[in-house]
């Protein structure tokens, strides 16, 4: 069998469903993100990129901080209305009724519906093109207790994170 060659694309699968939280002067928003990733182990760095256009960009940008939920495989419509449906509207929290809790180390909420939450501070934004990318520090990361075992070793499995690929969400 053969090999079709594609121009240049941002084809890379799967990715994270990943659940972004920001506030910034009294106001909340939840969106989804397609671009996230780790880009250190030491110190431990992140990414998002979001587009200058979109609603919580500017929050972003003031507010200096972000949370990344990662998100189970039951939650992924709403991951998907997350992305769908802009902040400035619609009060995604209570439309979506998610449970939003404080973060541990920056002013940011996180989503208790999420097993796993990165608490991101933004070390530098970097234009990309159509994105800007938030370079970020973890500062913390909250795990729920049911995905430890005994010992308090992180058991991924018992997460059943969404994933996105070419248009579809998977269950890992």
């Amino acid at each position: 069998m053969g090999r079709v060659s594609w121009k240049g694309s941002a084809l890379l699968a799967p990715v994270p469903v990943a659940l972004v939280c920001c506030r910034d002067n009294g106001r909340e928003n939840v969106f989804t993100v397609g671009w996230t990733g780790v880009v250190s182990t030491h110190p431990p760095r992140t990414y998002i990129s979001v587009r200058p256009q979109r609603y919580s960009y500017q929050m972003l940008r003031n507010s200096g901080v972000f949370t990344i939920n990662l998100t189970p495989a039951s939650l992924w419509r709403v991951a998907d209305y997350c992305g769908m449906y802009t902040g400035s509207k619609v009060d995604k929290f209570s439309k979506l009724s998610l449970h939003k809790e404080e973060s541990d180390s920056i002013d940011c909420p996180r989503l208790a519906d999420c097993p796993l939450t990165l608490e991101c501070r933004v070390r530098e934004v970097l234009a990309q093109g159509t994105h800007d990318m938030f370079l970020a520090d973890i500062v913390a990361v909250s795990v729920d207790e049911s995905l430890l075992d005994r010992n308090g070793r992180l058991c991924m499995e018992r997460a059943n994170l969404a994933a996105y690929a070419h248009g579809t969400y998977f269950s890992l």
